[in-house]
């Protein structure tokens, strides 16, 4: 029986050449645990954060944040798994030969999925499912606003928007870019960067756009360069969705400034969504149904297999 295996990590932060391939022990499942033989793992812009500190991680840590694959050995308290099983899961240790995840994290594969779509959109796709769903549940004709459009997130969350009937707003930063978020059914994408539009000139598009109304949502993973804005982009009875701070951390809220339009904010988290089976078979389960009616598709950068 096999006692060693591969997988990519990191000792200490930094730049990418803190990652390195180290022979580590299999992994062993406890009672409420599963172990899966990766065939597909995915990576994250999370995983950036953590490689370069901006997270805090116990060190060692493997990279990885999804794993696709097979059920070798299900704990003696899981149910509704077995070994065979093609599953994918919510994996922070993914990129190795074998991956031990709690079973509340790990979902069935159904055969109308291919298992390498299902793995590219796991992570960033149970994002955008809960973003649109719970922390803002998107209505017919509302008016959206999806910062970083064309990111990863970004294009999922432009792409279940439409299929929910609202009106999506993109903004990216370059033309090329831009040209993906109308591809994946932007309404219409706004540039903004140095030699574009500020963001508080975009936000005078919004209203322009929304016939000064703004709009119900924004989705904002950019943070301090775009948050300001965003409170005079978004209607009265709006929400503000915080999920990232790719320009960095926003200032400290001062609570008046969500009283001139009763405004609501929120910083979720994914797996504050997910912390039962039952939580992750309901949101998964959205995600492969509009996978395979290709409501969305996963942008897979290059294939290499």
């Amino acid at each position: 029986m096999t006692t060693e295996m591969q997988a990519i990590r990191f000792h200490q932060t930094g730049d990418v050449d803190v990652i390195q391939q180290d022979t580590v022990p299999v992994p062993t499942c406890g009672p409420k645990q599963v172990v899966i033989r990766a065939e597909l793992a995915g990576i994250n812009y999370i995983d950036i954060y953590f490689r370069s500190g901006v997270y805090p991680s116990e060190l060692p840590r493997t990279l990885g944040q999804e794993v696709g694959g097979k059920v070798l050995e299900v704990g003696s308290e899981v149910q509704g798994l077995a070994e065979g099983d093609t599953v994918v899961a919510l994996a922070p240790n993914a990129i190795a030969e074998r991956v031990v995840v709690d079973q509340t994290h790990v979902a069935k594969v159904p055969e109308r999925v291919e298992l390498r779509s299902a793995t590219a959109l796991l992570l960033q796709g149970l994002t955008a499912v809960t973003l649109t769903h719970v922390a803002y549940a998107v209505q017919p004709n509302d008016w959206v606003l999806v910062h970083a459009a064309a990111g990863g997130t970004g294009l999922l969350l432009v792409q279940i928007i439409k299929a929910l009937g609202a009106h999506v707003i993109g903004t990216t930063s370059t033309e090329k870019k831009a040209k993906m978020v109308e591809a994946h059914g932007a309404d219409h994408v706004l540039l903004y960067g140095e030699t574009h539009a500020t963001p508080a000139e975009n936000a005078k598009k919004v209203l322009e756009l929304t016939g000064g109304r703004g709009v119900q949502v924004v989705y904002d993973s950019v943070g301090q360069a775009t948050w300001d804005a965003n409170f005079d982009a978004v209607a009265r009875l709006g929400t503000l969705v915080s999920f990232g701070q790719s320009s960095g951390t926003p200032e400290p809220l001062a609570l008046a400034r969500l009283s001139p339009k009763n405004l609501k904010v929120l910083r979720p988290a994914l797996f504050n969504y997910i912390t039962t089976g039952e939580e992750m078979a309901h949101f998964a389960s959205l995600l492969f149904d509009l996978l395979a009616q290709g409501k969305v598709r996963p942008s897979i950068w290059r294939d290499v297999s």
